[in-house]
């Protein structure tokens, strides 16, 4: 399964036309303790670039942004019981949303994992 990475720190996978987002490992340590998410509605049409998702943590409230632009069809229930699973788990069991692709073709400007961690090491 492919992965992909914005540079507002979400990463995204694709399965067929659908894709899991969540926020990156670099992107919940800038954070500190994740003690709240909040996830968008299933049916919910997003817009690349666009907010999709809100995370506080101790330090401060961040938006989450959607990578592409889809419609949300499933939300990671077991966030709303223990959001700091964004911090132990944030590339994998931490994810926020699924949705479905409006338009590949928009994978085309995100970044790979080598791209990434070259994008991080700049920073």
């Amino acid at each position: 399964m492919p992965r992909y990475f914005t540079d507002e720190h979400e990463w995204i996978d694709v399965d067929g036309d659908v894709a899991t987002v969540g926020i990156t490992d670099y992107a919940q340590g800038q954070l500190g303790d994740i003690v709240f998410v909040e996830l968008p509605a299933v049916g919910t049409a997003i817009e690349a670039g666009k907010d999709a998702a809100v995370v506080e943590s101790v330090k401060a409230a961040s938006d989450v942004y959607a990578p592409i632009t889809g419609e949300v069809t499933e939300v990671n229930p077991a966030l709303e019981e223990d959001p700091a699973l964004v911090n132990s788990a944030p590339e994998s069991d931490g994810w926020f949303f699924r949705m479905t692709m409006a338009d590949s073709s928009q994978l085309e400007g995100l970044m790979d994992d080598a791209a990434y961690k070259d994008f991080v090491a700049s920073l």
